[in-house]
């Protein structure tokens, strides 16, 4: 199997973030995989291991990425692949996604496998656009995959629910969690991992024209930091009606 896996470099979950004149500062920042990703990267070295062929994780990004690249390699994929976008003005979903379609649309795989969503956009879009793009099937937010006779029989969430679904291959789909338990990089893996291939790829090297964003970002701002609770004290009835004169008047969400 032709198995491609998506991979995005994000802040670590516990970095501090800091936005200097209008832009999030990420000189300092220390970067990870995208966790949702490492979902997508687990789950395709189980099915190669299946079912045979070989595991590519592609990014879209800068030289750093090479990290989180290798980090995957070490955990079990074959190669690696990055592409660089530090050309592209006003990047978003669209351009990730039309650079990405490019790359894969004469490398034939039969599945292709993304993080739900990324920890620092949080949009989603990445993945379903890319299956747009190469006009193949997707579904999101997956649980469980089972692989036999060219099909693939999917779990996914439904907002709690589960929906179950058989669809051929090829297919794209991105990895919800619970859909397996990340390996950590082993220290064979990772001695492996720095004879493992991994290319580097510039814009020109792909057949891409009027790369820009579709979206534009007004601003950037932190949230308000949240305001102190408020506990109710007395009789029950008397809560309710203190409650109720809290979220008109004060909170006005009735």
């Amino acid at each position: 199997m032709n198995i491609y896996v998506l991979l995005k470099s994000t802040f670590h979950t516990e970095e501090k973030i800091v936005i200097e004149n209008g832009k999030i500062k990420d000189n300092e920042a220390e970067f990870i995989i995208n966790p949702y990703d490492e979902y997508a990267v687990e789950e395709a070295i189980l099915q190669r291991d299946a079912h045979g062929g070989k595991v590519v994780v592609v990014s879209v990004g800068g030289e750093d990425a090479e990290k989180q690249l290798r980090t995957a390699l070490a955990m079990g994929a074959d190669e690696a692949v990055l592409i660089e976008d530090e050309d592209v003005e006003n990047g978003d979903a669209s351009t990730t996604s039309r650079i990405l379609a490019e790359y894969l649309k004469d490398k034939e795989p039969d599945l292709i496998l993304a993080g739900n969503m990324a920890i620092d956009g949080g949009s989603g879009q990445v993945g379903p656009l890319v299956a747009e793009l190469l006009a193949i099937n997707a579904v999101t937010t997956i649980t469980e995959l089972a692989i036999e006779g060219g099909k693939a029989n999917i779990t996914r969430d439904v907002e709690g629910n589960s929906e179950i679904i058989e669809i051929p291959l090829p297919v794209l789909v991105t990895c919800q969690q619970g859909l397996n338990e990340p390996r950590y990089p082993s220290l064979p893996g990772i001695m492996k991992a720095k004879k493992k291939s991994l290319e580097t790829l510039e814009l020109d090297d792909l057949d891409l024209e009027d790369l820009e964003g579709l979206t534009e970002t007004k601003e950037i701002y932190l949230p308000k930091p949240k305001s102190s609770g408020v506990i109710l004290q007395g009789e029950p009835a008397k809560q309710v009606q203190e409650l109720i004169q809290i979220l008109r008047t004060d909170v006005k969400v009735i």
